[in-house]
């Protein structure tokens, strides 16, 4: 599979000769290929893109990709609404418009790590990813040697994934995943069942459920005595319909039983423990 990006699509238009050299695997793996250029199309390893078409791909801030040489956009349109691979390295997944992860002040990388680091995940843990989304967070703490458990809702977020190479490790490895809504999903486990829980939800506008002090119950339930969570809240200056989503998060953890609940604002969101 091969990766066409606005940027790549913007060099070929631009060569001023007739092959180019590029990377199309979003710097995934250092290997460079070669592009062909004659009679105003591109020939691919796999396939061919004519101008026409680059020119539309280099105007759209979406994932394209050769495969057995026919050009796909990495993007599902449903009535539940659309999906689509936004083209940052590594690749966010947005829905409606809203990315699921920074892409501003750091990648997805970063900012997986920010989550990540700020309850030390390491190798033994068993750890709960409780919105899969591209999967960043549970590959890494499975390369970490974390046992993990990921789930996501949605099965075009799913799909999108398998079309990511960065997301190519949660369908080789052991990473065990979970299709279904987090709320309902972590009624299923045991208690006292997980070191580390990472909770990295929707907005708030989104799925607002994520957020409940019912929710929040079953993560101290499923949760090890000392054991930690992390939950992404966002930006704490915008309150939503008036209210300080922040203050509210850190006051309906304390009230089902997590101690230590503090603001994390390298990762954009909170720590706490169960004691």
């Amino acid at each position: 599979m091969l990766y066409i990006t606005p940027e790549i699509a913007k060099k070929i238009l631009n060569a001023d000769s007739k092959k180019i050299y590029l990377n199309l695997y979003l710097n995934k793996i250092d290997k460079k290929e070669k592009i062909i250029i004659e009679n105003d199309k591109a020939i691919f390893p796999e396939g061919e893109i004519d101008f026409k078409t680059l020119k539309k791909i280099s105007k759209d801030n979406t994932l394209y990709f050769l495969k057995e040489n026919k050009l796909y956009k990495a993007a599902i349109s449903t009535p539940e609404g659309y999906f689509k691979l936004v083209p940052t390295i590594p690749p966010t997944i947005e829905i409606n418009g809203i990315r699921m992860h920074r892409t501003k002040e750091v990648n997805p990388y970063e900012d997986t790590l920010n989550k990540i680091n700020s309850i030390n995940v390491k190798n033994g843990d068993f750890v709960l990813d409780t919105c899969m989304g591209l999967g960043y967070t549970a590959i890494e703490s499975y390369k970490r040697g974390a046992k993990v458990i990921t789930i996501e809702k949605n099965p075009y977020v799913l799909e999108l994934a398998k079309i990511n190479p960065y997301s190519e490790e949660l369908f080789i490895g052991d990473i065990e995943i979970l299709l279904g809504d987090a709320f309902e999903k972590v009624k299923e486990f045991d208690n006292e069942k997980f070191d580390k829980i990472i909770h990295d939800p929707p907005r708030f506008s989104l799925a607002g459920h994520l957020y409940s002090e019912e929710f929040y119950k079953e993560l101290y339930r499923i949760l090890k005595p000392g054991g930690k969570l992390f939950h992404y809240v966002g930006n704490p200056g915008k309150k939503y319909r008036g209210k300080d989503l922040q203050k509210g998060v850190m006051e309906r953890l304390r009230r089902v039983g997590f101690k230590n609940v503090k603001r994390v604002e390298k990762a954009l969101g909170d720590i706490a423990e169960k004691i």
